[in-house]
């Protein structure tokens, strides 16, 4: 057939006798004149302009400049490009009708369809480029297309074309689109002004693109790429060059910052507070405030969401349509069509969608929008929930610093509350946010699709129906008892961290006393009850699953069956199809149902918890506090444009912060008054209404040291406080002189520190100057501590760094006082904690020299009374009076008694002093910083735990490697993790799994032979035959169902039993394989990566791990099963398989390394942001007295900022993956549909490969976030597997226990022959020969510098060290032949850290429970403990808390001397314990050695030697050899020996 373009079977189409316009074909032809035109402009320009420009860089985002109308016109392009695929598929379906080709059908609309794309990319460019003139061409396109397509129009009105013509309307929609986008053209004309007028508008673009710091484009991009996330494709193939960190992500845009939102919030929150302000009752509503502030992008979230939704029933109707239209073709080839004449060739819209292929490419571009919209719904939602949980947690942070102080100290907040808030209620409100357009979104697909299935199958559908409803509590019945069980999981797994922490931290003297075992089975039984409750938990889980899977198949089995037998029409495959498609959209609203209203309850209760805390207690404004930070952000109002003006820039956003935020520190104002603060008539309270200070008229003069002195408790530390404000003041009132108050500085009794460095901490923030910073430390004799530190100044100290101890904390807290350049320094009993030495050098150089030179305020609060001489004004407390005030001399002129009473205590002070000289507390203190900083000789630290990994990166360290390893699944970790499980359940798995699915296929399979075999014999069989029919294919289909439904039961216990196998076999040896682990191990590990081990990862394995296996393994057969179905049945499809194939397993290869590096972050910036909160909760006091408000809301905002944006780019990486996978589905779905008309070989088949198709798209995304999850999730198996490769000690000796004789060691007769020790057999000796000889009953000292390798010795006793060379003799049984259980049980040893474990004393004593209680309080008894135990409720069954904290240090020294007796061992060592004791105890101890242990052997290691002046032999040691080696009357009289050195030093 030959082509033309109005057709060759038509005489009269070419023929105008009528008038030109009167022709059709002509009308067609001119209406490709504009489209012509619009190529022809734009190419050159497009191609010209934008080849030279190409092989530039990527012009850069501060040019992208959107004209006004930007979205409308990409609405409407859109719009125009759908009309123009439906106008081309007219034109074809018609053009299929006639006898031979008519191309002016359908070429103007391929034309229309090539120039609409044209012009949408031209538009782009020049809008990048900001070249508005260009759009010119845009303009005189749209008019001509205009008037074309009117002119068409007026033609078929001429011509009275019915309105119901396809044609007609087509052509009516495109009149009216190209009228919009002409005037949204002129609209741009208007405003920018860049034609027809004289001076074109300049603009600017917004703010954050200026800021190239911001790198989240997603509302600055175009809506093409907003829908699609095309900017994100940088960002996700530039992770796999190199992780992703933070300054990939950027910084967040203004709109979402936290600050931005926080003031939305607040108005909103303040107008509700007005609302109810003379209704005492009632509470001003949270949800009405986040409504008004969010109420927005929350309804456009809904709006997408009811599109998608209505779009996806799309799916269901198709099918419907395609199955039925097939059946018709396959049954009506007989007919033979008649072929219409060109005259008559217009299509009604029912022929048009009778089309089968038409319907193919409609339900493709249904599903496209429909995945577009649902994305952009989830989008927006968790936007909206991240600017949310920025503006509630700047809301809950601005309160924090405005508690009223005495609301924390009674307790009626606590800090455990405050961090609940920050880390789970606003987490929980942001979910609810998430989830919340479903709440209403669901109801409504419900009802619509009930209706749909009802129009299908009559009554039976409701059936069905009913089946799904009734089922739907039990879902949620289950989701309660779920979380429940989650919760005593939680406690239990609480308990057990608890003790495996103990066990950690005495792990050293677990193992010396052989003790290991018995700890580690408590810590076993805790983790069988965690498992028991886990198994509920698993249980559970499974069982939703199982619901989940379970209830489509019994609704559909229900409603067919019903239908078979209550109908006489035999099922129709459409039907069939239809409905099991419409089953499995309605099943996912009522599994989520559940979900939603869980989460709803859980944010109800949320802002309950909120609304209490943002109405409690504030601290009172005092007028001096008017230029107080606590009106903190008010002043952005008066800023109306706090979004543009307020945030400048140029400047870093702390200074702007305080520019409009309080008036700046004056520079230090010279003093005019000479009293710097007056109380005058001052009553306050702590919130009860009592006065705790009362009748307090006091001043403080300027420049001069004011002493407050007095018992303890007597108000010291209230009076400073209600000077700073702290308290309520009930009458009186504090004079500020001159502006003072801005000058404080301030050290709180209990000091506290921020997470941060060392010159952080001292400085904070002000600015640094070295000198004045060294005279700082040196004036708190700072300097040698930090020189111990490992990275000097610059180590982070706080919760998460080094714990220092509490001298040397509060010597930091002085420090900072002392730093901070204020008038006015406040220290509250800066003396507690330290020794004698250091008060001195405090007082003598940092407060009489520094502070005295700068002539600055001092009020300090001390109980050290022999400092008294020094004070300027001195202010004597009694129980919350002021009893004295004045000068020393007036005192004692005036009080004659007080002064003398204290002298005494001065006098009394001095004998301590003398006592104390001996015992030098800070020594002490940096030796144990010492040890817990450099275990010995550690050159090693075990901060990578990835060694591994680190090795095959160190082979060749070049890109290929390290993306090898970036991409590469983790397989073998998994195999790990699979195999712990147990070979059997694995193989149960995986058979139980296959099973499954293919019966599900089978169900489906079944039922498509059913109903296209019902269809074939319609016409032959009598109704007998088909009774009988009918109960055979009901009855296999019951059965399968049947089948699938106890299959699915089986599969997902399977997998939830075999995950706890796991979790129970890998905790286990973990457990087993750390407690039996060399000691070097736990020196060089840090305890906090061995806790995580138990912790986070364990708490993965348990919970996490098992349903995302689950989810992967469901997700990827389901898609592998509906991929065989479809190729079953249309072949060809394979074909068609392998491009898809490509892009998904590149998207998914990308998306897992850039979404391990997002969570990564998301998770490590969350940490920093929970500590702050709880940091600022703690030291309230400290900021406020600072004044640091302002710079502390600046660090939180910027903390939360960078957590939001790492989330925020987190979801916005699983939207570009859904959208991506989705597409992916929906040409899958296309091309099974084209390839089933086009080659099916019956319609129930077509129906069968069409429905699975539909359901791909739904799988595949979950099975790359499956994989991604899955992979994070190995990580924690592979953490846990790099602890178990890990060596362990050698328990088994030569010799069998019974070997050994019961009571050995008997004598205590010690020979140590050529003895060589090390610690690693990489490392140095620490004892090179050492040989010596202690007869039995002998008491030994050892002494020697630090380092000298006296406690290796000691050490070397119980094999804790690698002896190489030489033995251990101890009554004739060489100890290395000993099995270590037994050598260690027999032998005692009290160590210099005293360590009390959580439990009743007597577990303490005597944790094997063999001994009697006489024998335990005859320890008691020596140790000097009997009256104190007996005293305490329940004697020896008192409760020791953890650490043993509830006693002095002294006396948990006696405890473990105690325990030491109750080991009746002939053999005692006792490491340095008297290093932490004060005199009088250190005598009391000396005394009951010699006593208690007379005939068993003592080695004394010592610290101070006078402690072994008495000992029968002493020993010198120096770098691991032994120098002097005799008794110590012998080595006194060498005069210049090291022995008697040390003893004069030490006198």
């Amino acid at each position: 057939m030959r082509l033309a373009f109005c057709g060759n079977d038509n005489a009269s189409a070419y023929n105008i006798s009528a008038g030109v316009l009167r022709n059709v074909c002509f009308v067609d032809a001119l209406n490709l004149v504009p489209h012509v035109f619009l190529l022809f402009i734009t190419f050159p320009i497009l191609f010209i302009g934008w080849g030279s420009q190409s092989s530039k860089v990527q012009i850069h985002h501060n040019t992208w400049l959107h004209f006004p109308g930007h979205n409308l016109r990409w609405i409407l392009t859109f719009t125009l490009l759908f009309v123009h695929v439906c106008e081309i598929a007219e034109g074809i379906v018609s053009d299929t009708q006639m006898k031979s080709r008519h191309l002016h059908l359908f070429l103007p609309a391929i034309m229309g369809f090539v120039a609409a794309t044209v012009s949408i990319v031209y538009y782009h460019n020049i809008e990048t480029s900001n070249f508005p003139k260009l759009l010119l061409a845009l303009f005189l396109y749209w008019i001509m297309a205009f008037v074309t397509k009117t002119i068409k129009l007026v033609r078929y009105c001429q011509d009275g074309v019915p309105f119901s013509q396809l044609r007609f309307c087509i052509t009516g929609i495109m009149v009216i689109l190209y009228g919009l986008l002409m005037a949204v053209e002129i609209n741009v004309i208007r405003v920018r002004r860049y034609v027809f007028f004289m001076n074109p508008q300049k603009v600017k673009p917004p703010e954050d693109l200026q800021d190239l710091g911001v790198r989240f484009l997603q509302p600055f991009v175009n809506l093409l790429s907003k829908a699609t996330y095309w900017w994100m494709n940088t960002l996700i193939i530039s992770a796999h060059k190199k992780p992703v960190d933070l300054k990939a992500i950027g910084k967040l845009p203004i709109a979402m910052r936290a600050l931005t939102n926080y003031v939305c919030l607040k108005e909103a929150y303040e107008e509700q507070k007005k609302k109810v302000a003379d209704q005492p009752n009632r509470s001003p509503s949270i949800w009405l405030a986040m409504y008004s502030a969010f109420g927005r992008p929350i309804l456009l979230s809904s709006t997408f969401r009811y599109l998608a939704d209505l779009l996806g029933f799309a799916g269901p109707l198709c099918i419907s349509g395609i199955v039925q239209g097939f059946q018709n073709t396959t049954n009506n080839t007989n007919i033979t069509e008649k072929v219409k004449d060109s005259s008559n060739s217009y299509l009604s819209s029912e022929e048009f969608l009778r089309n089968v292929y038409v319907l193919a490419v409609l339900l493709f571009l249904a599903l496209i929008l429909q995945r577009t919209f649902l994305q952009a719904s989830y989008y927006v939602t968790t936007e909206t929930g991240i600017n949310l949980r920025g503006a509630l947690l700047a809301m809950i942070y601005n309160k924090i610093l405005r508690l009223s102080t005495s609301n924390l100290s009674m307790g009626e907040m606590t800090l455990g509350q405050i961090n609940n808030l920050v880390a789970i209620e606003t987490n929980q409100l942001m979910w609810f946010l998430f989830l919340c357009p479903n709440l209403w979104a669901m109801p409504v697909q419900i009802i619509m699709g009930v209706i749909l299935l009802y129009n299908l199958l009559g009554v039976s559908a409701l059936v069905g129906a009913a089946v799904i409803v009734l089922l739907a509590p039990i879902q949620y019945f289950i989701a309660t008892k779920l979380a429940e069980a989650q919760k005593s999981t939680l406690d239990y797994s609480t308990e057990r961290l608890k003790k495996t922490n103990e066990i950690l931290k005495g792990i050293k003297l677990l193992k010396l006393y052989a003790w290991e075992h018995i700890f580690c089975t408590s810590v076993e039984e805790t983790r069988m009850k965690e498992l028991t409750s886990l198994k509920t938990f698993a249980l559970h889980t499974s069982l939703s699953i199982f619901m989940n899977a379970a209830i489509p198949i019994a609704a559909v089995l229900a409603t067919f069956v019903t239908y078979a037998y209550t109908t006489d029409k035999p099922l129709q495959p459409a039907q069939a199809f239809a409905s099991l498609s419409l089953f499995h959209i309605l099943v996912t609203p009522l599994f989520l149902l559940s979900t939603v209203v869980r989460f709803a309850v859980k944010a109800i209760v949320s802002v309950q918890k909120l609304n209490e805390f943002l109405l409690s207690d504030e601290i009172g404004d005092d007028s001096w506090r008017g230029g107080d930070s606590s009106v903190a952000y008010e002043s952005c109002k008066k800023h109306t444009g706090l979004h543009t003006k307020a945030i400048n820039r140029r400047q870093p956003l702390r200074y702007q912060l305080e520019s409009y935020e309080q008036p700046r520190k004056p520079t230090r104002p010279v003093e005019i008054d000479d009293i710097a603060i007056k109380v005058t008539n001052g009553y306050f309270s702590w919130g009860s209404g009592l006065a705790t200070l009362s009748n307090i008229n006091i001043r403080i003069p300027t420049g001069q040291m004011t002493m407050i002195v007095g018992q303890v408790g007597c108000g010291k530390s209230s009076l400073l406080l209600a000077i700073l404000g702290e308290m309520q003041t009930l009458e009186g009132k504090v004079h500020w002189s001159n502006r003072n108050r801005y000058s404080v500085a301030y050290a709180a009794q209990k000091p506290w520190l921020l997470n941060a460095t060392v010159e952080e901490n001292i400085i904070f923030g002000s600015p640094f100057n070295k000198q004045r910073y060294k005279a700082v430390t040196d004036a708190c004799s700072l300097q040698p501590d930090i020189d111990l530190l490992p990275f000097g100044d610059q180590t982070e100290i706080g919760e998460r760094g080094i714990n220092l101890s509490g001298g040397q904390r509060q010597r930091i807290c002085v420090a900072r006082a002392l730093y901070q350049n204020t008038n006015i320094v406040f220290l509250d009993d800066p003396f507690s904690a330290l020794d004698i030495h250091l008060s001195d050098h405090l007082m003598q150089e940092g407060i009489l020299k520094f502070l005295q030179e700068d002539k600055r305020t001092l009020v300090l609060v001390t109980h050290k009374l022999q400092y008294l001489p020094h004070a300027d004004w001195i202010i004597a407390m009694k129980d919350g009076m002021v009893l004295r005030e004045g000068t020393l001399k007036d005192i004692q002129n005036k009080d004659v008694e007080l002064y003398e009473h204290w002298k005494t205590l001065m006098n009394r002070q001095d004998q301590e002093l003398e006592k104390d000289m001996e015992a030098d507390q800070t020594t002490l203190e940096r030796k144990t910083l010492r040890r817990a900083m450099y275990p010995r000789e550690s050159k090693s630290q075990l901060e990578d735990e990835d060694e591994e990994e680190e090795e095959e990166e160190d082979e060749d360290d070049n890109m290929s490697t390290v993306l090898r390893l970036r991409t590469k699944m983790p397989w073998k970790t998994c195999w790990r993790y699979l195999t712990s499980g147990g070979f059997f359940l694995l193989f149960l798995m995986i058979f139980s799994k296959l099973l499954k699915h293919s019966v599900i296929v089978a169900i489906d399979y079944w039922l498509a032979t059913w109903t296209s075999m019902d269809n074939v014999n319609d016409v032959r069989s009598t109704d007998d035959v088909k009774s009988t029919n009918k109960t055979y294919h009901v009855a296999v289909f019951s059965i399968l169902s049947g089948a699938g439904i106890v299959l699915c039961l089986i599969t997902s216990l399977t997998v939830e039993w075999m995950g706890l196998t796991a979790a129970k076999n890998l905790h286990h040896n973990l457990l087993n394989k750390i407690i039996l682990g060399p000691i070097r191990f736990f020196d060089m590990t840090p305890l906090g990566l061995i806790l995580n081990r138990f912790s986070a990862d364990t708490n993965i394995i348990d919970q996490h791990i098992p349903p995302t296996l689950e989810s992967l393994t469901r997700s990827t057969l389901l898609c592998l099963s509906a991929i065989g179905m479809i190729s079953y049945a249309t072949p060809w499809f394979l074909v068609a398989l392998v491009p898809l194939g490509i892009a998904f397993y590149f998207i998914q290869k990308y998306f897992r390394v850039a979404s391990k590096d997002l969570q990564e972050l998301d998770d490590s910036t969350q940490l920093p942001l929970l500590c702050h909160f709880s940091e600022t909760a703690e030291g309230l006091t400290t900021i406020r007295a600072f004044r640091h408000e302002a710079r502390f809301k600046q660090r939180m905002l910027e903390l939360t900022d960078t957590n939001n944006i790492a989330y925020l780019f987190l979801s916005a990486a699983n939207r570009w993956l859904e959208v991506r996978t989705d597409y992916l589905g929906a040409c899958i779905v296309l091309t099974a549909a084209v390839t089933s008309i086009t080659e099916g070989p019956h319609s129930g088949f077509v129906g069968l490969g069409l429905l699975y198709a539909l359901t791909i798209t739904n799988y595949l995304n979950w099975v790359v976030r499956n994989l991604a999850d899955l992979e994070v999730q190995m990580g924690a198996v592979k953490k846990v597997h790099s602890f178990l490769n890990m060596e362990s000690e050698n328990y088994d000796g030569y010799l069998d226990p019974s070997q050994v004789p019961k009571d050995w060691p008997q004598e205590g007769e010690i020979k140590i022959e050529n003895l060589c020790v090390r610690y690693e057999n990489n490392l140095k000796p620490v004892l090179k020969h050492v040989k010596a000889y202690i007869k039995p009953g002998q008491k030994v000292g050892i002494c020697g510098r630090t380092g000298s390798g006296k406690s290796s010795l000691s050490l070397a006793f119980f094999r804790m060290v690698d002896i190489f060379d030489g033995r251990i003799v101890i009554d004739g049984i060489d100890i290395s032949k000993l099995p270590l259980h037994t050598l260690r049980s027999r032998l005692s040893i009290i160590l210099q850290d005293p360590i009390l474990f959580s439990g009743s004393i007597r577990f303490n004593l005597d944790p094997e429970c063999k001994c009697t209680d006489d024998r335990l309080w005859e320890a008691l008894e020596i140790a000097q403990l009997k009256n104190m135990v007996k005293s305490l409720p329940g004697g020896l069954d008192a409760m020791v808390t953890e650490g043993g904290e509830n006693f002095s240090v002294g006396q948990r020294q006696l405890f473990c001397l105690a325990r030491a007796f109750v080991r009746k061992s002939s053999i005692l060592i006792m490491d340095e314990a008297t290093a932490s004791i004060d005199m009088a105890t250190e005598n009391i101890l000396q005394k009951v050695v010699m006593t208690a242990f007379a005939d068993r052997t003592v080695v004394t290691i010592a610290h101070r030697v006078h402690t072994i002046l008495t000992a029968d032999l002493v020993i010198v040691m120096k770098r691991g050899n032994i120098l002097e080696y005799d008794t110590p009357e012998n080595l006194l009289s060498q005069e210049d020996g090291i022995f008697a050195s040390f003893v004069r030093a030490d006198m």
